[in-house]
């Protein structure tokens, strides 16, 4: 297969322009791509382009991707992370294969070529504080400082490096800065930190480190190792590109990558900000990493949405030079898509009233046939329990409705799906004047729905038999922000007080609960639901994946 003919059923995209000529024009034999996360949180939707990109293009380009973790800050990595990470990606569809690295792998080979960087006069050791060197390198139009240590001898700075090495320092009191240009017009060339002290306890290495290297010096030189053919970075790495050459040009690296940028996904309604997705988590504004009103791919598994429809949602939206936010409903239109054709139907009443069918036999019970997908013959039919109690979605009734209501209501006739037509003629109240019962009749001639006399009615309405319906927990999600643009900075101020809704008095069809949890379903005129972990056989939770239509962000300019 030529490339030509993998990009066309691909999708063309910059990136996958410069490796298809990279193969043709013979500068690259196989394509090695790597996706790099540091293991100090979630993996989020954003990450998922990178990773549907690396392991994307690998695989149409016959190559490979590692999995590769940039382990270099022991105080915010955890093994939670690492796991975390490697299930979120298998889960989305894509494998590294035997390509499992980490940064931490390559500690000692790191090391070695600082030593390189010192005895070529490309590095040298630094006494001042972090706030000193912050205050010395510039601004945009402002030329940094030399540090005052910069001169250091090439033995005087081997001797304190490997010091530095052995403990003999505390935190913060020396770094090694690589040695390049203090008025360079792009700042991460004023002469960058290389390693810091940092008497920490690495995940993988334990204690064997004191010093631990930079994710900029760390990064391009794990690349080099692995023999990364194409560093495929996002929009912000642009200016860390010529940092990322000139380390690869001073030291005896194996290969030589080249980073190409591209630009990163941002979502309305949403945050993808590590750090204000930590926040969330700690300051208990949601209930976990992988709580379904998360960006994260763990919330994105937990809320139900499918793998698939999230690599079709990073399929339409393409890979791009410059940044734009991305309407989060073009996210939804593919979970909605990818549910619509793969999601069995079953009925659910979320807020039930009750209805007596008070001409229905008392103790009699039939059952009737229901369509498992409407355009899926071959997922069959099942059976439900038809009887003279029932329960009916709440919002299905009004006692005094307004001209175009056309659902149940006193004088009213509508069809219960797959059952019959009834009409309501008495309402039931409680003291506080409360509707707690329907009194209704049913008319058996219209059994399947229709009416053999050729009468019709403008309503088809859910139900469930009181008798054989399961009690349940729904748990209503929406978005987690307010604002199209939540303000990354006063987060807390743009959440949405709405965002959760338990209802905790459910009923839903036993065959939900006698499949066992096996995935999505969709809960007929209601939406998309997933079994939560929390449910038991006794108690089963369901989360709202998605609604059947888009009503947040009419419901958010209503307010607006």
């Amino acid at each position: 297969m030529t490339t030509e003919t993998v990009t066309a059923e691909a999708g063309r995209d910059f990136i996958r322009d410069i490796v298809a000529a990279d193969l043709d024009q013979g500068r690259r034999k196989q394509i090695v791509t790597r996706f790099p996360p540091e293991p100090n949180g979630y993996l989020h939707i954003g990450h998922a382009k990178s990773i549907a990109l690396n392991f994307g293009i690998a695989q149409e380009f016959a190559g490979r991707c590692h999995l590769r973790f940039d382990d270099t800050n022991p105080t915010k990595e955890e093994q939670e992370y690492i796991d975390s990470i490697q299930a979120d990606v298998h889960w989305l569809g894509y494998d590294w294969g035997s390509n499992l690295f980490y940064a931490s792998d390559y500690f000692e080979r790191l090391y070695e070529w600082a030593e390189v960087l010192i005895r070529n006069g490309d590095a040298y050791v630094d006494d001042q504080s972090q706030e000193q060197i912050r205050l010395t390198r510039g601004t945009l139009t402002e030329a940094g400082k030399n540090s005052p240590f910069r001169e250091r001898s090439i033995a005087e700075n081997l001797d304190l490096f490997r010091r530095m090495r052995a403990g003999e320092f505390p935190n913060g009191a020396r770094v090694l800065r690589a040695k390049i240009d203090m008025a360079s017009g792009n700042i991460n060339l004023r002469d960058p930190v290389l390693y810091r002290i940092l008497h920490a306890t690495h995940p993988r290495t334990g204690d064997k480190w004191s010093i631990y290297p930079s994710y900029d010096y760390a990064h391009g030189q794990s690349d080099a190792i692995e023999g990364i053919t194409h560093s495929i970075c996002t929009l912000e790495f642009e200016d860390h590109r010529p940092l990322y050459d000139w380390l690869l040009d001073k030291l005896p690296v194996p290969s030589k990558p080249h980073q190409y940028e591209f630009a990163r996904l941002n979502l309305t309604y949403t945050v993808l900000s590590k750090r204000v997705l930590t926040e969330l988590v700690r300051g208990g504004h949601v209930a976990g990493w992988d709580d379904p009103r998360m960006p994260t791919i763990a919330g994105l598994k937990r809320r139900g949405v499918p793998p698939a429809a999230i690599r079709e949602f990073i399929k339409r939206i393409g890979v791009a030079k410059s940044n734009s936010v991305v309407d989060v409903g073009m996210l939804e239109f593919c979970i909605r898509e990818e549910l619509n054709r793969t999601a069995l139907r079953r009925m659910a009443v979320l807020r039930p009233l009750k209805v007596v069918i008070e001409n229905y036999p008392e103790g009699q019970l039939e059952e009737l046939e229901a369509v498992n997908h409407p355009d899926n013959p071959a997922a069959g039919m099942r059976r439900i329990a038809f009887g003279r109690e029932l329960f009916i979605e709440r919002d299905d009734f009004m006692e005094n409705p307004p001209k175009k209501f056309f659902r149940l209501s006193p004088g009213n006739e509508v069809r219960l799906r797959y059952a019959y037509f009834i009409k309501c003629h008495n309402v039931v109240k409680n003291p506080a004047g409360e509707v707690v019962e329907l009194r209704c009749t049913y008319d058996p001639a219209t059994k399947g729905g229709n009416a053999p006399d050729g009468r019709k009615v403008k309503a088809t309405m859910h139900w469930l038999s009181a008798a054989q319906s399961r009690p349940a927990e729904i748990r209503l999600y929406n978005q987690l922000f307010t604002k199209p643009s939540p303000d990354a900075a006063n987060f807390a101020g743009d959440l949405n007080p709405q965002s959760l809704e338990i209802l905790s008095d459910a009923r839903i069809e036993p065959a939900i609960v006698e499949a066992g949890p096996r995935g999505p379903v969709q809960f007929e005129r209601q939406g998309y639901f997933v079994p939560d972990p929390d449910s038991t056989p006794e108690r089963p939770v369901f989360n709202r994946t998605i609604g059947l239509r888009d009503t947040f962000a009419k419901e958010v300019a209503v307010k607006g």
